[in-house]
């Protein structure tokens, strides 16, 4: 499974962003799928997840009502809508697919996932 994300940018403090992540796998339908940030000088976080069918996402604490994971399996494409974006939330954004086919457990540690993008910087200016 090849990630490929995109949409990064910068914005000003307060704006969104919408972040895409495509795969050219034909099994793009089967697999939960994430996303992460890593911030300079801190580890890799985690920001959201979607299970294999998208009826089902998590969220980390503080992304909660600002950020929404949403996904197209006919498109083979992953979404991370970024809205009320801060300063805070500037770093590169991943995405990554959980290795299990049909995975019922959407995991929230990077380690735990098998596939990855190449990230998408994203700059939140004050």
């Amino acid at each position: 499974v090849q990630l490929q994300a995109s949409g990064g940018g910068l914005v000003q403090a307060g704006g969104s962003l919408r972040l895409s992540c495509t795969t050219s796998g034909r099994t793009f339908s089967r697999y939960n799928l994430g996303w992460f940030r890593q911030a300079p000088g801190k580890e890799r976080e985690f920001v959201a997840a979607a299970n294999w069918s998208g009826e089902t996402t998590i969220y980390a604490d503080s992304m909660k009502g600002r950020f929404t994971i949403s996904r197209d399996n006919a498109k083979s494409t992953v979404y991370l809508q970024m809205n009320n974006l801060k300063p805070e939330d500037t770093a590169v954004y991943y995405c990554a697919a959980d290795g299990n086919p049909w995975g019922r457990v959407i995991r929230t540690m990077s380690s735990e996932y098998d596939y990855w993008g190449q990230g998408t910087l994203v700059t939140v200016s004050s």
